[in-house]
């Protein structure tokens, strides 16, 4: 059988269902996190990175003959894609004094500084999700203090939901090395060195400049 040639979030769910594992069975068998699989099934066309696109090759290559023949099959079933509701994710703008939380992916050659963000799921509350993601990645304890809006991402096409949030304690820490590379405090007044300024949801700006 021949292998997966570009893995997608539905080929990765599909090869969850074939080893008929839970999400957290899975997560343990690939070595990521939980929330990874399940931005795959949150986000069928998403592209994992390419440590995980190797990850996969080989649990796919590893897996029996069984499994493999039902990854197949499933892979050919027409399933509705989850369209009429937009992937959603919270997103976490965390301050402490003059400096703003960062954490950094990197897909290939590409290294991106972004705020810390988790998906929300349907009927889930979008401020307590910004708040648990935000520890899991980076370490750091914070609390909601202002929602600042929301906006449907003009790259990822996500809905996003804004927070500022308040530093309460704890180390910046990489708490997630399967998606990110790094975590940092940037400082407000030097934000644009890591994220361009036209990428930024403009009232993120305005409540930083406020507190600088």
């Amino acid at each position: 059988m021949a292998d997966v040639q570009h893995w997608t979030g539905e080929k990765a769910a599909r090869l969850q269902d074939a080893f008929e594992m839970t999400q957290e069975e899975f997560a343990g068998k690939l070595g990521v996190s939980v929330r990874s699989i399940a931005s795959w099934r949150a986000n069928p066309r998403m592209v994992p990175q390419p440590d995980t696109q190797r990850i996969l090759d080989t649990t796919y290559r590893m897996a029996r003959d069984a499994v493999r023949r039902r990854f197949l099959h499933l892979s050919r079933i027409s399933a509705p894609q989850p369209e009429a509701q937009a992937l959603r994710v919270a997103i976490a703008v965390v301050r402490r004094g003059g400096d703003v939380l960062l954490v950094c992916r990197q897909d290939g050659d590409d290294i991106a500084w972004q705020f810390p963000a988790g998906i929300v799921k349907p009927g889930g509350n979008a401020p307590k999700v910004a708040v648990r993601e935000t520890l899991d990645e980076t370490g750091v304890h914070c609390l909601v203090r202002e929602h600042l809006g929301e906006r449907l991402h003009p790259v990822t096409r996500a809905l996003c939901d804004y927070f500022i949030c308040d530093y309460v304690h704890g180390e910046a820490v990489n708490g997630d090395s399967s998606e990110n590379v790094a975590v940092a405090w940037a400082p407000i007044a030097e934000l644009s060195r890591f994220i361009p300024t036209d990428r930024i949801y403009p009232p993120i700006l305005d409540a930083l400049e406020a507190t600088v």
